[in-house]
């Protein structure tokens, strides 16, 4: 699979965030450029596609290594080293055949040259030495077979040496003399071979010739054991060298592999015909696979059980949850095993689909009557954002005036939660409204959610994400504002999926400018523009009116999921004459949040019980083309009606600057004084609103100012 410059330079930016533990940054650059499947989250894989291996052992001997692998990259870039061509050229065995044979073979170089120290004879004997310790990797390796193996190993092999006389390959038989003192020199080699593999590692992985496990440097594994031993204990840590140990050896044979291969390749390109390549190699093949499948047998093994550990699939990884982990190359599988991954939502539910235009200009026409028209300075910087004082810790402060009814809504149900349906609390009565701020987050989370599912018929919900770029260029008759252009839809059929996929994001409800917008377009695209349409009496109706206000369509949509546009129980049909009805669509159900409205104080509608009697003591009050929130902390005053009651309302306006709680003491029946005497004109509209659902009540503003 081909890797996109873009996923690996988001990837690095994500590690150097991660390792750096800015969290919040990580947080929006989620959101303003999400994660694809794509993305790499594993950082040794990250090394590995950036052929940085070696400069990452380079840092970790430092002193003071650097803890990204941006920094790591840059630092080398400042320092402008050019180690890696030097290694590269000291360590490459094939230099110095590619010389000799380019000597040798060259017509400019005078016969004289050749024979200063040495006879044409003694060069023939220096080049076939050369060819054999670089050309065979029998000799090795052999001290690792067994005796007979060994014996039959080398009376198999063949050597090649070229004449530099004509040029030609010719083949040669390596005698058992030869092989012995071969085999006698291996001891002296082995160390050079050590250094030379540590020196060229660099060079064989920018080649793509270390396919296989990495051998570290015998400091650098020193290093680690003696960290780990800290912590292991005493029989383990044996164990666990011994093993160290052997894994090398095997390493040390596959590398050596691979570097006679390269060798062979050199070889080939200076002269030899593809017949000639052909009985070359014919032996070293067979040889290969009958060691590697007796020595390298468990090391594959352990291979490919690292790579099912460190590559697991991409729809059982929560994107946002993510962490790329620092995975040492030779630590053991016990350490891999600690490395977890937390499954998130499945990709059909949690794939995002970007706005288009034509969305956006349906969306338009249904909010705002027109394409051309766009939202108001006040939609556009109203959040979610809490109120700091003491009292009123649960509440939503809205900046200015316009969105109050959005703002009242989930003001509404943050309370249910807060008061009713927070179950792990343990707080009663006022100490529930006083919530830590992760607990109101939290609500808020529920709240939005309780929104969208029922917009959704409890069946989908679809969640409106700013992605902070544009996904598409206006044309035609559209006025641009940046705020559709942005938009990133994420639809989800399951209420567990909405909740994960809320808490990802609610910071752009909560603390962003645009949570009224976001929360709005969320409940029309889960209801659907169409549905939408079709519970408005008209359907030109628009969800916000003149002066940038919210209509009883969109009250309606956010609080029992469906835009209807009247508050009464049930449908109705209007005789329009001439034996035309036209049909009035109200409210269905009883709801869980109602409303109070002034209008009907003043018999201009008719709030019907479904709304008046809700299943819990919290109603949006509808005062003076503003909406706010009353709610009791008892549900008992929802049954007992009309008998003497007496109990306790709270008031919240979250754009009235409110610093102090507000408490008003209804009395109802018996118990309720006479307030005949009482100037109508200086009663408060708040009152009228309680008296439409408890007639004749008494209300106690409990020396707070009544609000007139």
């Amino acid at each position: 699979m081909a890797v996109s410059v873009e996923e690996v330079s988001s990837s690095l930016v994500r590690e150097y965030l991660s390792r750096k533990g800015l969290k919040r940054t990580i947080a929006c650059m989620d959101e303003e450029h999400p994660r694809t499947e794509a993305s790499i989250n594993n950082r040794s894989l990250l090394r590995q596609i950036l052929n940085m291996e070696g400069l990452y052992r380079k840092n970790k001997v430092q002193n003071s290594p650097l803890k990204t692998l941006l920094e790591i990259i840059v630092n080398h870039h400042i320092k402008g080293l050019n180690n890696d061509k030097i290694t590269s050229n000291e360590s490459d065995p094939q230099q110095s055949v590619r010389t000799i044979s380019l000597t040798a073979n060259s017509p400019t170089v005078p016969p004289t040259m050749l024979n200063d120290t040495k006879t044409e004879e003694s060069k023939h004997i220096k080049l076939r030495s050369d060819i054999e310790e670089i050309c065979l990797p029998q000799p090795m390796y052999t001290s690792l077979m067994p005796e007979p193996d060994r014996l039959s190993s080398h009376n198999q092999t063949g050597l090649w040496a070229f004449d530099t006389g004509n040029q030609k390959g010719q083949p040669l038989v390596a005698s058992i003399q030869d092989n012995e003192s071969i085999i006698r020199r291996e001891p002296e080699k082995k160390t050079s071979i050590t250094e030379s593999t540590q020196r060229s590692r660099t060079n064989r992985i920018r080649r793509g010739m270390m396919a296989g496990p990495i051998a570290s440097t015998p400091q650098e594994s020193n290093k680690k054991r003696q960290n780990r031993r800290l912590e292991v204990p005493q029989p383990l840590l044996r164990k666990e060298e011994e093993d160290n140990r052997q894994s090398k050896d095997r390493i040390l044979v596959t590398g050596l592999h691979q570097k006679s291969l390269e060798s062979l390749t050199e070889i080939s390109s200076a002269g030899c015909t593809g017949a000639q390549w052909e009985l070359l190699i014919a032996p070293e093949r067979m040889q290969r696979k009958n060691n590697l499948e007796k020595v390298g047998q468990e090391d594959i093994l352990k291979t490919k059980k690292v790579k099912s550990l460190t590559t697991p699939n991409v729809a059982d990884l929560d994107m946002s949850e993510m962490v790329l982990d620092d995975i040492d190359d030779d630590d053991d599988l016990r350490e891999l095993s600690k490395v977890s991954f937390q499954r998130g939502i499945t990709d059909h539910s949690y794939a995002g689909h970007p706005m288009d235009q034509h969305t956006a200009v349906e969306l338009k026409a249904v909010l705002l009557g027109s394409s051309l028209n766009c939202f108001s300075v006040e939609w556009r910087n109203q959040g979610f954002t809490y109120s700091e004082t003491h009292d009123l810790r649960y509440g939503i402060v809205q900046k200015k005036g316009g969105p109050c009814g959005v703002l009242a809504s989930i003001q509404a149900f943050v309370l249910k939660n807060l008061l009713f349906e927070n179950i792990k609390s343990n707080d009663t009565g006022l100490q529930k409204l006083r919530p830590s701020n992760t607990t109101r987050r939290k609500c808020l989370v529920l709240a939005v959610a309780e929104i969208l599912w029922r917009a959704g018929e409890e069946k989908q919900a679809t969640i409106a994400i700013n992605s902070g770029r544009n996904h598409f260029t206006p044309t035609g008759h559209y006025r641009s504002e940046g705020v559709l252009e942005k938009i990133t839809c994420f639809t989800v059929d399951n209420i567990k999926d909405l909740h994960l996929l809320l808490e990802q994001h609610i910071e752009q409800f909560e603390t962003g400018v645009l949570g009224c917008i976001l929360l709005t377009i969320s409940a029309v695209l889960s209801r659907s523009i169409e549905k939408v349409r079709e519970d408005m009496d008209v359907p030109t109706t628009t969800l916000i009116g003149a002066h940038g206000y919210c209509t009883q369509e969109l009250v309606n949509l956010l609080l029992c999921g469906r835009a209807v546009s009247n508050v009464f129980d049930n449908d109705m049909e209007l005789d329009s004459g001439n034996g035309n009805m036209t049909p009035l669509k109200g409210i269905k159900d009883h709801c869980d949040v109602g409303l109070l409205s002034l209008f009907e104080h003043y018999n201009i509608c008719k709030v019907g019980a479904y709304l008046k009697t809700p299943r819990f003591p919290i109603w949006v009050v509808c005062s003076e083309s503003h909406f706010s929130v009353l709610f009791g902390l008892q549900r008992e005053l929802l049954t007992n009606q009309d008998k003497g009651l007496e109990f306790d309302l709270y008031y919240y306006d979250g754009l009235a600057n409110q610093q102090e709680e507000i408490r008003l003491t209804v009395s109802v029946g018996k118990s309720a004084p006479s307030c005949q005497d009482v100037d109508t004109d200086l009663i408060p509209p708040l009152e009228h609103c309680i008296r439409t659902r408890w007639k004749d009540a008494f209300i106690n503003w409990n020396d707070t100012e009544p609000i007139l």
